[in-house]
């Protein structure tokens, strides 16, 4: 039985934060679901959802996580951060690439 990582992953769409919690945390320390639940102190169907990729990470969350893991909120904002740009560039990068012109600025603004 081969374990699955994120270094061995071959797909290229977006890591859910979710994901990330599932194989570099959950697996490798042996945590359940139900213990991550109990422990954190949040709903089992909040922590299930997560995993599955189906429920965006919330400041709760983050702060809960990395309380329990010794890691930043932040850290778990960025995921989630990261997340919804590779999402968004995915869905919607080059329509948004081709209807946005950069904006140029042809003089120096004018002092007030």
């Amino acid at each position: 039985m081969s374990r699955t990582t994120l270094k061995s992953r071959k797909r290229q769409s977006p890591i859910h934060p979710g994901e990330i919690l599932q194989l570099e945390f959950l697996e490798p320390l042996g945590i359940t679901k139900y213990r991550l639940a109990k422990e954190t102190g949040m709903p089992a169907d909040r922590v299930s959802r997560l995993v599955k990729g189906k429920r965006d990470f919330s400041g709760d969350t983050a702060l809960r996580l990395a309380r329990y893991f010794g890691t930043t909120a932040e850290f778990w904002m960025n995921l989630q951060a990261k997340f919804d740009i590779d999402t968004a560039v995915e869905i919607s990068g080059a329509r948004i690439a081709k209807q946005v012109k950069p904006f140029k600025q042809s003089q120096p603004p004018k002092a007030a």
